[in-house]
C-alpha cells in the first residue's frame, strides 16, 4: 500500500519524485505530495494534493492537464499520459531541489485531505517525512508530544513521525541520531523517508515490515517502495533488511543497522528491464499481463523441466533440498492471502491427488490468530505475489518458531519472505502491475504443480510413467494458454452484454470449485460488480434463492466425469430466468442445449485445468471493467502488496 519515492543527486528532483509516483500509481493510493529541499531558499518546499496524480502537477504549475478527444481508449489514454509528462517536466519552473521526497498515501489515519496528505512535517516545517505502515502506538506518542505544547494539523500517524524526530533533534542536534531514537520508540510496521533543511545534502531511509529499496545511479541515489521507479536510472539496488537504515547522498550510500552501526553489502542487480514494466501499446497493464501468461508460464517451468531429448522426463528443483522434511512430512500446510490464497486452494488438490498428502490451507489473517497446531514435522507453505503480505508473513514467522519446514512462493526477488523462509521458488513472472493479479497467479499454480509432483515422486506416490505423463501435460499448458489470448472475441462480446447484470455466481466442483474462487475475485475487483463463488452442489443449499433475471451464472466445466452434474446446475438456474456462460474443455457439446454461451478452452488433464479455465474469467473481468468505464489497473479501495493488517 502507498507508495514512497527519493532522489539525490544533481537532476531537478521534482519531475523525478513525480515519475516515480506515477510508476508506483499500481500499489493504489488518494492522494500524493512532493517535499523538495529548495536551492534557491534556506526551506523545504512542500506540495500535496488530494486524489490523482495529475491534480498534484496541475497545483503545482497552475495548469490544466489537457485531455484527449480520441475515441479508441488505447489512443486516448496514450495521449493524456503524453499530456501528464509534459506538464510533469515543467514542474521545476515551480519546484526547484535537487533532493527531495514523495509519497502517494492510502489512507488509513484521517480521510483522504490536502492536510492529510504526504509529506508531513514538523511545526517548523524544517523536517519533512514520507511514510508507509502504521505506526499502533502513535495515539500514546501524540499524546505526550501534545503535552510538551505541540500542535497537530493532520489526522494522520505519520504527523507524530516528524514531531518526533525534531523533538530529539532540539535534544541531541544530529539528525541521524534524532530518527535512531524515533525508531525506537515506534511500534508497528514503517517505511520512511526524511528530509531536513539543516541538512540539504541527504536523504535518512529506513523500513521496519514495509518494502523499501535504494537505487544506486551514477553521482544520483534513489529510494522507492518497489523496482520500477528507479530502473530507468539504475538496475543497481539494496533491498533494505529489516530495521535497517540507509543515508543517501549524491555520490554515495552508507547501510546501518538498528543499533546505528555500519553494515556493508554488496547491492543486487534487477534482470528485467524498463520495457516490462511499461504498457508496450496495451490499453491498460492488466490486459498485458493477461497476454503475457504464456511467456510468464513458460520462463517459470522451463528452467525446471529435466528433458530426454525433447522430451521432459523430471522436475528439477535447485532452491529445494526434498531431504528427510519432505520425506517424512505428516502434511502440508498453505496460508496466504487474496488471489495466493486461492492459489493455495488450488494447491491442496493438486497435493492431495498426486502426493497423496493431507493438505491444510488457511487465509493468513485467520491463521496468526487461531492458535494453529504445528510440528517439526510440517511443510509449511507461504505464497504471496510481492513477498511484503503482512499477515503472511505474521504466520511464516508463526511457522518457523513451531519448527515447521518454511517454502515461500513468491514473484519478488530479495522480497522479506523470500528472505525469511527456509527455501524460497521464484516464479518469474517479471513484474506485475495491475493491482488485480493475473499473470502472478498463474505462476504461482505453475509452481506448486510442480512441487506437487515433486514430492509424489521422491515420497513413491506417483508411477514413472504417471509422472512423465503429467509432466508433459504441463509443458503444453504455455501453448495452450496462448491458444486463449489469442481468441478472446467471444469473451469480449460477452462482456458488452452482461456487465450491468445485478449478481454474478461462479460455479464448478474440485478444481474448477477451486478456479471459481479467484473468477469471482477477479470481477469483483475490477469492475465492482456483485459476484459470489461456490461449489456447484451447494446451489440448492440456499444461493439459488437469489437466481433471477438480473443473474448471471458462469460454471466452469473441464472434468468430463461432472459434465452431466454441472449440466445438471446450469438448467436449474436457467429455468429461473438467468443468464448463463460455461467454460469448458468439452468439444462433443454436452453444454450446448443448456447454456447461452460456451467458451471452449483447449482439452486439458482435468487436474491441470485452473491454469487455463482462470484466463477468460479475467478476460471478462477485464472487459467488464472496461465497459462500465472503470481503470482496471487502479481498482478503487485495492492496493498491490498489503504491507499492514
Amino acid at each position: 500500500m502507498c507508495g514512497i519515492v527519493g532522489y539525490v543527486g544533481a537532476k531537478n528532483a521534482a519531475p523525478v519524485l513525480i515519475k516515480g509516483l506515477k510508476k508506483l500509481e499500481y500499489r493504489g493510493y488518494d492522494s500524493a505530495g512532493i517535499a523538495v529541499l529548495s536551492d534557491s531558499a534556506d526551506d523545504i518546499l512542500v506540495k500535496k494534493s488530494k486524489g490523482a496524480l495529475k491534480f498534484l502537477v496541475e497545483k503545482i504549475t497552475g495548469e490544466v492537464v489537457k485531455k484527449s478527444s480520441k475515441s479508441d481508449p488505447a489512443e486516448a489514454e496514450k495521449e493524456n499520459d503524453e499530456n501528464l509528462n509534459a506538464l510533469i517536466e515543467k514542474t521545476p519552473d515551480f519546484v526547484k531541489g535537487t533532493v527531495g521526497i514523495g509519497h502517494t498515501r492510502w489512507a488509513t489515519h484521517g480521510e483522504p485531505s490536502d492536510t492529510n496528505s504526504h509529506p508531513q512535517t514538523n511545526v517548523s516545517g524544517s523536517i519533512a517525512v514520507v511514510h508507509n505502515g502504521i505506526i499502533e502506538n502513535y495515539a500514546k506518542l501524540k499524546a505526550t508530544l501534545q503535552s510538551e505544547g505541540i500542535v497537530f494539523r493532520s489526522q494522520t500517524d505519520t504527523e507524530v513521525i516528524a514531531h518526533l524526530i525534531n523533538y530529539f533533534y532540539e535534544k541531541c542536534g544530529d539528525l541521524f541520531k534524532a530518527v535512531l531514537e524515533t525508531l525506537h520508540r515506534l511500534e508497528g510496521s514503517y517505511a520512511l523517508g526524511v528530509v531536513c533543511k539543516n541538512y540539504p545534502d541527504r536523504i535518512i531511509a529506513a523500513r521496519k515490515e514495509s518494502p523499501l529499496i535504494v537505487g544506486l545511479g551514477k553521482n544520483e541515489n534513489f529510494i522507492a517502495s518497489d523496482v520500477p521507479p528507479v530502473l530507468e536510472y539504475t538496475r543497481d539496488v539494496y533491498y533494505l533488511e529489516q530495521n535497517e537504515l540507509a543515508v543517501l547522498y549524491s555520490d554515495h550510500v552508507d547501510l546501518f543497522n538498528e543499533m546505528g552501526e555500519k553494515i556493508h553489502r554488496e547491492p543486487s542487480h534487477v534482470e528485467w528491464n524498463l520495457e516490462s514494466a511499461e504498457k508496450g501499446g496495451y490499453a491498460h497493464f492488466m490486459l498485458k499481463e493477461i497476454h503475457e501468461q504464456p511467456k510468464a508460464l513458460t520462463d517459470t517451468l522451463r528452467p525446471r523441466l529435466v528433458y530426454d531429448g525433447e522430451k521432459p522426463v523430471d522436475i528439477n528443483f535447485e532452491e529445494i533440498d526434498f531431504g528427510k522434511s519432505w520425506n517424512e512430512a505428516n502434511r502440508i500446510v498453505i496460508t496466504a492471502c487474496g488471489t495466493a490464497y486461492h492459489a493455495g486452494v488450488v494447491a491442496k488438490y493438486a497435493f492431495e491427488k498426486f502426493a497423496r498428502i493431507p493438505v491444510s490451507v488457511d487465509v493468513a489473517s485467520e491463521f496468526r490468530y487461531r492458535n494453529p497446531i504445528l510440528t517439526d514435522k510440517d511443510i509449511f507453505i507461504v505464497i504471496s505475489q510481492s513477498g511484503e503480505t503482512a499477515d503472511t508473513l505474521a504466520a511464516l514467522r508463526l511457522a518457523k518458531k513451531a519448527g515447521a519446514k518454511v517454502i515461500a512462493v513468491t514473484n519478488c526477488v530479495g522480497s522479506t519472505v523470500s528472505r525469511e523462509a527456509d527455501e524460497v521458488i521464484y516464479t518469474w513472472a517479471g513484474p506485475e502491475i495491475a493491482v488485480a493479479s493475473t499473470k502472478a497467479y498463474t505462476t504461482q499454480l505453475m509452481c506448486l504443480y510442480l512441487l506437487a509432483l515433486k514430492m509424489a515422486k521422491v515420497r513413491g506416490q506417483i508411477s514413472d510413467a504417471e509422472y512423465i505423463r503429467v509432466i508433459g501435460e504441463l509443458e503444453q499448458i504455455p501453448e495452450k494458454t496462448q491458444t486463449i489470448v489469442d481468441n478472446q472475441t467471444e469473451i469480449q462480446k460477452f462482456a458488452s452484454r452482461q456487465f450491468n447484470k445485478e449478481k454474478i455466481f461462479y460455479i464448478g466442483r474440485l478444481f474448477d470449485s477451486a478456479s471459481s474462487l479467484e473468477a469471482a475475485l477477479k470481477l469483483k475487483e475490477v469492475s465492482y460488480m456483485h459476484c459470489e463463488a461456490f461449489s456447484a452442489g451447494e446451489l440448492k443449499h440456499g444461493p439459488i434463492a437469489l437466481v433471477d433475471k438480473n443473474t448471471l451464472v458462469v460454471a466452469i466445466a473441464t472434468d468430463a466425469e461432472l459434465y452431466e452434474k454441472i449440466a445438471s446446475n446450469i438448467v436449474e438456474v436457467k429455468s429461473r430466468g438467468c443468464s448463463t456462460m460455461v467454460i469448458t474443455d468439452d468439444t462433443k457439446g454436452a453444454f450446448k442445449e443448456c447454456a447461452d454461451t460456451v467458451i471452449t478452452i483447449p482439452p486439458v488433464e482435468s487436474a491441470l485445468s485452473p491454469m487455463l479455465a482462470i484466463i477468460p474469467a479475467q478476460l471478462f473481468a477485464y472487459y467488464c471493467a472496461v465497459q462500465k468505464g472503470n481503470d482496471p489497473d487502479k481498482p478503487r479501495n485495492l492496493a498491490k502488496s498489503v504491507t499492514v493488517e
